[in-house]
């Protein structure tokens, strides 16, 4: 038996206060508890057979359907047992990030949201682990909360991949990051605010083109915007699904670096110099895929990540790594756990 640790899984609590009466404003989220749904109107989603359910609302807008392992830790680690998974890390779902709203607003809805994810933690048999969200709008305020965060249990911190118009190498950004390299916080890059909003509306291209994409743009700025240059190599950070395409775009990326000067940006060396600096999720769900990151990246810088427990994430956490024909036990033992626990001290 293998040890498996899951570095990408989402909560949401079950409930928590009216934000949208606390501080004004139509598109605060919050959670439209369903009571005896009937699966003839369609209501009830196929995923989650006899599972107590919720709508995520953004305002008076249906955003999509949760079910209790979101909230309620005894169904996480019975669904985790089913699928062998010893440890898992839960991170906020981005629509709770606020960081469109007023500084004040986002500080306190990342204490919310936080503590609430230490209360889940509380009751998973010393199993699950959190990671923080701060209000990266305002780096003062996101190094204070990582800090207190930290503090009250945190194994790390989980940011936006930009914040407005502003990629990874925005200079507060970089402020933020040196702080956490500075405490020994790891940061899990998730991306979100996904680009080309109204070419991607249907049929989930959002998070299935625009999701990656968004992925891919942050470690390109990461990298030829000069930050893996001018932070910390002590940093430690890991981007969600697979980088997205940059593991099979990297050729790309290096002939251009090499033969237009303007495609090298501020990086001092070409993006594949760069590629022992962060580490990536495997949630790509396609062996191909998973052989490409680890013929690139190496198996020392790939951790498992599922995306539970959404619809569009590994259904059956761990067996894409674990039926993976042409990795090694040893090599499926790194990306299922050991990289895991020294990545995040657990």
């Amino acid at each position: 038996m293998m040890n498996v640790v899951d570095i990408h899984s989402h909560f949401f609590p079950k409930s928590w206060e009216n934000l949208a009466a606390k501080f004004g404003g139509d598109d605060w989220p919050w959670l439209r508890h369903e009571e005896n749904p009937k699966p003839n109107q369609g209501k009830t989603p196929k995923q989650y057979p006899g599972r107590d359910w919720a709508m995520l609302m953004k305002g008076d807008k249906e955003f999509r359907p949760i079910y209790s392992a979101c909230w309620d830790a005894s169904v996480r680690l019975e669904e985790m047992d089913r699928d062998g998974v010893d440890k898992q890390i839960i991170s906020a779902t981005p629509i709770l990030f606020a960081y469109d709203k007023p500084v004040a607003q986002a500080e306190y809805c990342a204490q919310l949201f936080n503590d609430a994810a230490m209360d889940i933690c509380a009751q998973g048999d010393n199993r699950l682990f959190a990671l923080a969200q701060v209000p990266l709008q305002d780096i003062d305020a996101s190094c204070r909360e990582v800090s207190r965060a930290k503090s009250c249990g945190h194994v790390g911190v989980q940011i936006g991949n930009h914040v407005g118009d502003n990629n990874m190498d925005d200079a507060g950004v970089l402020t933020f990051l040196q702080h956490c390299a500075e405490q020994d916080i790891p940061v899990f890059v998730h991306p979100w605010d996904m680009m080309a909003a109204n070419r991607t509306k249907d049929y989930m291209m959002g998070w299935t083109v625009g999701m990656p994409a968004e992925t891919q743009l942050s470690i390109v700025s990461m990298i030829l915007g000069g930050g893996f240059d001018r932070v910390s190599d002590n940093l430690k950070i890991c981007f969600a699904h697979g980088g997205g395409s940059f593991a099979f775009l990297l050729g790309r990326l290096d002939n251009a670096w090499h033969h237009r000067s303007i495609a090298r940006g501020k990086s001092e060396f070409p993006p594949s110099h760069y590629l022992n600096r962060f580490y990536l999720d495997t949630a790509v769900f396609d062996h191909d895929s998973l052989d490409l990151l680890v013929k690139k990246m190496g198996p020392e810088r790939l951790m498992f990540g599922s995306d539970y427990p959404f619809p569009l994430g590994e259904q059956q956490m761990g067996q894409l790594i674990k039926t993976a024909p042409s990795l090694t036990d040893k090599n499926k033992q790194l990306l299922l756990a050991t990289n895991a626990e020294q990545f995040f001290n657990i």
